[in-house]
């Protein structure tokens, strides 16, 4: 073999491990490629369903007695003698809660009545004597100004009795008073009497809530202020997490100059465990609009942001930020960053990254709804 042949085969050999070589190279990312394109979960997909769903105004206060009223003293210068109600007790109307002393009233209202009985009597005789007056003058016996003066005579008598029998029946009325009843049915809320003291009429004994009826006071900013209407429904929800219905019952006509805010006065349909003072949390319903919702399960939350996964034709997924609004049943509303035919990932979205394969379980793969927007 001479040298030049030599040359020529080791060449060729050169070349064939090039391209030996070369074909090695090309193969081994098509093999990291292939093993790439497997699919990383199997997910379920759905379009976004619109929805007729209520509208709400979120509102905070507290919850205050309806009407508080203030049972006093209606007699003077008695002592105390009796207490027979506390904080917190049930009372009925006409129940009585308190005792003043009443021997002085007592006797006070005898001598008013004897007094009465005197000027009956004295009434009945200027009657007799007027009557007599009368058929003397018819017969001239006494003159005209005899009988005027007996006539004039019995009117007064008459008036004394009167009035003799209007003191009776005050003095009734304050021996009654020594009893001091409850006004109306309801709960006691405070007392500031005290046995033994001697309390001045109009004084403050017992302060109690009218039929234990209660009202929340919400305060709303004068923005959404207008949407609210006198008999719109409130669901509440108190600090122990029982919720409480209820209606507007009345709304303020002032806003506050310095919070601007404005009250809303609810009626409470259950009294139940609530007390005066209690913060509580509302929503009022303001009607209803259409939400293009999806299910809670597509929304990812991710560095404060909320997002769902579109997938594509090439079954890779695409990571969409969107603005999330009201939940309702397992859904969420959806106000911006979604169209009504996207295509997103339901089951397994928070195992997702942008631009993940994913592999559709067909059984679960939906077409896209066409929403009547009335519908509930």
């Amino acid at each position: 073999m001479t040298r030049k042949r030599i040359i020529i085969l080791v060449s060729i050999a050169a070349v064939l491990g090039a391209g030996i070589f070369m074909l090695a190279g090309k193969r081994a990312p098509k093999a990291a490629m292939a093993e790439q394109a497997k699919p990383s979960l199997t997910v379920t997909t759905e379009s976004p369903d619109m929805r007729n769903w209520p509208q709400s105004l979120t509102a905070s206060g507290n919850i205050q007695a309806s009407q508080e009223a203030v049972i006093g003293a209606e007699v003077s210068g008695l002592r105390l003698a009796e207490l027979y109600a506390n904080v917190g007790d049930s009372v009925k109307k006409g129940q009585v809660l308190a005792r003043f002393t009443d021997e002085m009233t007592a006797l006070d209202l005898e001598q008013q009545h004897a007094a009465a009985d005197e000027a009956r009597a004295r009434f009945v005789q200027a009657a007799a004597k007027a009557e007599s007056s009368q058929k003397l003058k018819d017969s001239g016996m006494i003159s005209t100004l005899d009988n005027i003066q007996n006539q004039s005579a019995a009117q007064i008598a008459q008036a004394q009795l009167k009035a003799a029998e209007a003191r009776v029946k005050a003095q009734k009325l304050r021996l009654a008073y020594t009893q001091v009843r409850a006004p109306d049915d309801g709960i006691i809320s405070s007392r500031t009497a005290t046995v033994g003291s001697v309390i001045q009429t109009g004084n403050e004994m017992f302060r109690y809530i009218r039929r234990n009826q209660l009202e929340w006071r919400a305060e709303i900013p004068e923005a959404p202020l207008h949407r609210v209407k006198v008999g719109q429904k409130v669901n509440l929800r108190v600090t122990q997490g029982e919720a409480v219905s209820g209606k507007v019952s009345r709304i303020s006509p002032v806003v506050d100059v310095q919070s601007r805010n404005g009250s809303v006065y609810v009626d409470l349909n259950g009294t139940k465990g609530l007390k005066t003072g209690m913060f509580a949390q509302g929503e009022f319903e303001l009607g209803r609009t259409g939400a293009l919702t999806v299910a809670q399960s597509a929304l990812v939350v991710r560095d404060g942001y909320s997002y769902v996964f579109k997938v594509g034709a090439d079954d890779r997924v695409a990571q969409i930020k969107v603005t999330a609004g009201r939940r309702l049943e397992g859904r969420i509303e959806i106000v911006e960053g979604l169209a009504e035919d996207t295509q997103i990932v339901t089951a397994g979205a928070g195992f997702l990254s942008d631009g993940d394969l994913v592999r559709v379980a067909k059984e679960e793969k939906r077409a896209v709804k066409k929403s009547n927007p009335g519908k509930a």
